[in-house]
């Protein structure tokens, strides 16, 4: 089932994108794609015909957005979410220590001096 709504979603994008792309622009630029009173759908244009496909695509489009996303839900995931739970799963962070008054002091930390190799000079 995930793969035929995953097709049907691939191929409404891909056709979404092409009928978007030929309809003309408001400022003209149909032209360049043969918008003019020569075009493939008449001297009218295809307004009508694109307009009502595109949004039949879009309306296809978000059905299976939403479909594919209720397909591959998780099935780990439980209904509670984070919001109803509330505060009860959360932990306070680690409280952080001030600096002693009148200054700050430094912790000095030595590292460990690797041994020499042998035959090795010190």
């Amino acid at each position: 089932m995930q793969t035929l709504v995953l097709t049907i979603h691939i191929l409404t994008c891909v056709f979404l994108i092409l009928f978007v792309l030929l309809q003309s622009g408001q400022e003209g630029m149909g032209v360049i794609f043969g918008g003019g009173s020569g075009s493939v759908f008449g001297s009218t244009g295809a307004g009508g015909i694109l307009v009502r496909v595109t949004a039949v695509l879009a309306a296809v489009f978000l059905v299976t957005s939403l479909a594919y996303n209720i397909l591959t839900k998780p099935s780990h995931l439980t209904d509670n979410s984070l919001m109803q739970q509330g505060a009860a799963g959360m932990t306070a962070p680690a409280p952080v220590q001030a600096p002693a008054p009148g200054g700050v002091t430094f912790e000095e930390k030595t590292l460990p001096v690797p041994a020499p190799a042998a035959g090795e000079k010190k």
